[in-house]
């Protein structure tokens, strides 16, 4: 069964087609600036890629183009062979807590959280419309970040501001990167056999999130009612005294508005190293003596320790630590520090085995209490699960 793994943005249509059972990743590819001018693709096929400037007025165009390409360059024979598209839907607000077959009906009830995800659930669901449009009859399924997060209980989702709030408003933690920490999850304790794991997941990319795990279940997570929230980030800040944004509003007249993009978009390794957002930039000011570099990276991995000693306590004691995602996978550098800052758990990080990347495996040493892992999160493939869990339900 071919699936297509989709994740739409308001001018982006990333894909990647999978084959199951067998899991193979057949192709992917993005399309870039859609209805901005300038637009283009890159389909990644047998090892090699191919790149393309077209003009691409709308999602339902790309949709198209990707269709075409997939033919005329044999990647599948005909469109009957797509038998499902997965689509990433970053909020499902409180009634959405599992994956679902999409039709119109469930898209518009969707939109009614458009305004807790402005910037991406309206996209998410233009590119549902798009496929829906161009493949009619094949079935799209929506699987949304904030699902495995539903598990939490009220003392841990709620804030401690008026109830009516919530009642009212929905003002909730919801949490995000669900899907990759599912996944990582499930490939934890399928690795260790054990689906019963006290598990502490931290997705740390440029975006960053970390989750406590108890059979399965979510206990807590970082990120909150946005994914502002939590560890700082490339460029978010994580958390702050919230009384600061008037105190800001007042001394810059910046409108709230423009604060929160500050908060979002210009703070976390960016607002403090002044560098940028991209820790292999961070690392590489570091190895030539930048001071704020440094400053950063610390503040950064303090942070990340902090969040994980505290859910080892809410775990009442960690079975596994699992490191996923672009920075987590990828920094040998962040990986040992993390390590050192939560040696008061007994924890050990051997340096041969954290000189990794990409791949399955310990990295903590032998006398470690509480083992950590690298595991490569892949939720492409869980969104395809999902999806043909529910084209044979």
């Amino acid at each position: 069964m071919k699936i297509l793994a989709v994740n739409a943005g308001s001018s982006s249509l990333k894909f990647t087609l999978i084959e199951l059972p067998s899991q193979e990743t057949i192709a992917s590819g993005l399309f870039e600036k859609i209805g901005i001018g300038n637009s283009m693709y890159t389909i990644k096929f047998k090892g090699e890629k191919y790149t393309k400037e077209l003009d691409l007025k709308d999602h339902a165009v790309a949709v198209q183009v990707l269709m075409d390409e997939l033919i005329n360059m044999h990647i599948i024979s005909s469109l009957e062979e797509i038998e499902g598209i997965g689509h990433r839907i970053v909020h499902g607000g409180q009634e959405f807590k599992e994956s679902i077959v999409l039709t119109e009906d469930v898209l518009k009830k969707i939109e009614n959280y458009n305004e807790l995800a402005p910037l991406h659930n309206p996209a998410n669901i233009m590119g549902v419309r798009a496929f829906m449009k161009v493949l009619p009859h094949v079935t799209n399924v929506g699987v949304f970040d904030t699902a495995f997060h539903s598990s939490m209980e009220p003392k841990e989702y709620l804030y401690p501001v008026p109830y009516e709030w919530y009642q009212q408003y929905g003002v909730r933690k919801y949490g995000f990167h669900g899907t990759s920490h599912r996944y990582v999850n499930k490939t934890i304790c399928e690795y260790l056999k054990n689906p019963n794991l006290k598990v502490i997941s931290c997705h740390i990319g440029n975006g960053g999130s970390i989750t406590a795990i108890n059979a399965g279940k979510v206990v807590d997570t970082t990120m909150g009612f946005t994914p502002l929230a939590g560890i700082m980030m490339g460029t978010r800040s994580g958390d702050i005294d919230a009384s600061l944004i008037e105190y800001v509003m007042h001394k810059t007249g910046e409108s709230i508005t423009e604060v929160t993009n500050d908060l979002n978009k210009r703070s976390g390794l960016l607002g403090i190293s002044g560098i940028s957002s991209d820790s292999r930039d961070i690392e590489e000011a570091i190895k030539s003596g930048n001071e704020k570099a440094r400053l950063a990276q610390e503040m950064y991995v303090q942070k990340i320790a902090n969040y994980i000693a505290m859910y080892n306590n809410l775990l009442d004691g960690a079975d596994v630590i699992v490191l996923t995602a672009g920075v987590g996978e990828n920094s040998i550098m962040t990986r040992k520090m993390i390590g050192e800052k939560i040696a008061s758990l007994g924890v050990v990080i051997d340096e041969e085995a954290n000189n990794c990347r990409g791949e399955l495996k310990l990295i903590s040493a032998a006398e470690s209490k509480i083992p950590v892992y690298v595991v490569p999160t892949n939720e492409e493939l869980m969104i395809a699960l999902d999806t043909m869990a529910l084209i044979e339900k």
